[in-house]
């Protein structure tokens, strides 16, 4: 024979058998209840600071109604004991279809976005790929989450285009000292590809479709002493072939020839130098005073007189006597301008 007493509320069987251990916890806490713990509780998104005195966190579901199903996402242990002060974050799982490529199916999942439900399925996908919802949108119950793969897109892609570097003399820096005249621009290429994929997203083959220049690049310009006084003989060392890779313009013109002695002349130039081989007189409006130049036949110069008669495209060469001036005589000839 079984006999009972009531004690606290509950009927409490003794004699034969022994004490549940759920009625027996019941009363133990009853009887004995221990210290509130202030628990961080986040439901689904919400947080909440409780006062409890559960010992485990699946007591305190229970204490909240709350009936945890294995799909269910807690944070910690359900069995381990709580702590004063631990947060414990819950969430119920929702009801939700997911369809990969055209097929489909039902769960139940505790993944609060699109992407964290993919990842937990191990679906693999990236920007290429259609899917819908956006990846950061919220799941709820009855959400359609839909994802498309895609394996062959075209896709275009810019380049810079690098900048050619142009360097030339400059007769007023000191030998061995630059000075960057234009910085450059890089220009800009476009590409057009057809992309293409295996189903698993590991090999990748990109064909080129075409090509364009969307900016050409301009040249970055760097100008180099050469100095004033050992110009024309660095020049020369060069060689003919040498110096026209630095011309910037080449004119055509009518060249005749002077000396020092020539009849009213004084022998010293407009620009002040004497006058000789190597000095030669232009007008100033198509050749500017103390620009270098180098004449096939003639060698290099510097534009440093004027003359009444030498207007548009004429040049009056220097010479040092009489005979050489008078052997080159009147030519057309090709000026090429060194900047």
């Amino acid at each position: 024979m079984t006999t009972g007493v009531l004690s606290l509320g509950l009927l409490i069987p003794f004699g034969t058998g022994s004490v549940p251990d759920q009625i027996a916890k019941k009363v133990a806490a009853i009887a004995a209840p221990g210290p509130a713990k202030h628990i961080t509780f986040v439901h689904d998104g919400l947080t909440e600071s409780i006062e409890t005195r559960a010992d485990t966190a699946g007591d305190l579901l229970a204490e909240r109604n709350l009936a945890r199903s294995p799909d269910d996402a807690l944070s910690v242990d359900p069995t381990a004991p709580l702590t004063d002060g631990e947060t414990v974050a819950y969430r119920a799982a929702v009801l939700v279809t997911v369809t990969i490529d055209g097929q489909s199916r039902s769960l139940r999942t505790p993944a609060t976005s699109v992407a964290g439900l993919l990842t937990e399925q191990g679906v693999v996908y990236d920007r290429h790929d259609q899917v819908a919802p956006a990846p950061a949108t919220a799941l709820g119950n009855g959400t359609a989450v839909t994802v498309k793969h895609v394996d062959s897109w075209t896709e275009t892609v810019r380049k810079p285009v690098a900048v050619k570097i142009v360097k030339r003399y400059a007769f007023t820096l000191p030998p061995g000292k630059t000075q960057v005249i234009d910085p450059g621009t890089p220009g800009v290429a476009e590409t057009e590809y057809a992309v293409s994929r295996t189903a698993d997203h590991r090999k990748l083959r990109k064909t080129a479709l075409v090509s364009r220049i969307l900016r050409a690049p301009r040249a970055r310009i760097v100008a180099e002493g050469i100095g004033e006084y050992t110009a024309l003989s660095q020049l020369a060392q060069r060689g003919i072939n040498g110096t026209l890779k630095l011309a910037s313009a080449a004119l055509s013109m009518v060249a005749t020839a002077y000396t020092a002695g020539c009849g009213g002349c004084s022998g010293i130039t407009a620009s002040g130098r004497p006058a000789g081989h190597g000095i030669v007189a232009v007008d100033p409006r198509v050749i500017p005073l103390g620009t270098h130049m180098y004449i096939p036949g003639y060698g290099h110069a510097v534009a440093g007189d004027t003359g009444g008669a030498i207007r548009g495209r004429r040049i009056d060469l220097g010479f040092n006597s009489n005979r050489a001036a008078n052997q080159f005589g009147r030519r057309a000839i090709t000026v090429y301008l060194i900047k």
